[in-house]
């Protein structure tokens, strides 16, 4: 990792509003702005369209809506947005970026337990959740509910941004130092590629002899509407068939279904540090294994 280079905190993002690289449209709230990532909030209106876009280089994702919108809906009053479709939702905050600023932007795990695949967008994009360093221009997020039709308005929160100096991976070999030193894993450390973490099916009284363990839950597929700004309002069973351990460490994983699983180990993100989830790996499978998320310094 370049040494000039690292995640901006929680006082680095208050310094780029105080200086207008950041400009929200409504004053930030209380705790929209997190240890290393800042929240970002939907707009007023949401535009349902055809398909996924990315504008590419010569074009602004307003123009690929007006292309591509079938039609357009009121969030300042709160509104369903159905699944199986695509909606593009203009945010709250735009970016006046200096030029050696870039960001990344990933779904907040809540999110992503609901699974909401959201991505940002920014004009002139070749690549999704990836704003190049010095961007001036309007943020959208692209949102697409998978299994839950979700209760939305302008202001909910699904997305955070992460703003960095330079390149701020750690290689394998700085990664195994951190380890020896700081131990970011239980167990044994996989490092290959980043840190790798694996599946606990074995339950949580396992060790003990025990069975119908639980060991995680899938989604139903006709369920209510969840709102996303409501806290701990509903059954999780009315959402959620719980998977216990049956003696076996295997589990067969139906296509198109949605899961929630737990790690084996247990992560430890040190305080001068930040962490990412990688959203797919290709070599495990052809299916999406998490929608990424970021772990702020501390966790």
């Amino acid at each position: 990792m370049n040494a000039d280079a690292g995640i901006l905190a929680v006082q680095d993002i208050r310094a780029l509003a105080e200086a207008g690289a950041i400009v929200p449209a409504r004053p930030f709230q209380d705790d929209q702005i997190q240890p290393a990532s800042l929240d970002l909030r939907l707009g007023t209106r949401a535009y349902r369209v055809r398909a996924s876009f990315l504008p590419g280089p010569d074009l602004s994702v307003e123009a690929k809506i007006r292309a591509l919108t079938l039609h357009e809906i009121d969030l300042s009053a709160g509104a369903v947005l159905e699944t199986g479709c695509v909606y593009i939702v203009p945010l709250m905050e735009t970016l006046a970026l200096p030029a050696d600023v870039s960001a990344s932007a990933n779904p907040k795990c809540s999110t992503g337990r609901l699974d909401i695949f959201t991505r940002v967008i920014c004009d002139q994009a070749r690549a999704f959740d990836t704003i190049p360093a010095g961007y001036h221009g309007p943020l959208f997020l692209e949102v697409s509910p998978r299994t839950f039709p979700v209760l939305v308005r302008a202001g909910s929160r699904l997305s955070q941004i992460r703003f960095r100096r330079g390149d701020t991976r750690l290689t394998d070999a700085e990664l195994t130092e951190v380890h020896a030193r700081e131990t970011i894993v239980s167990g044994d450390a996989v490092i290959q590629g980043g840190l790798t973490l694996s599946i606990d099916l074995a339950g949580e009284a396992a060790s003990a002899g025990g069975e119908g363990n639980l060991v995680g839950w899938r989604a139903k597929r006709h369920t209510g509407v969840v709102d996303v700004d409501v806290k701990g309002a509903l059954d999780a069973l009315d959402f959620w068939e719980p998977i216990d351990n049956r003696g076996r460490r295997s589990l067969i994983l139906d296509p198109d279904e949605f899961y929630i699983l737990v790690s084996r180990e247990a992560v430890h993100v040190p305080p001068d540090y930040a962490a990412e989830m990688v959203p797919f790996d290709p070599l495990v499978g052809e299916f999406r294994v998490h929608y990424a998320g970021f772990f702020d310094p501390g966790f």
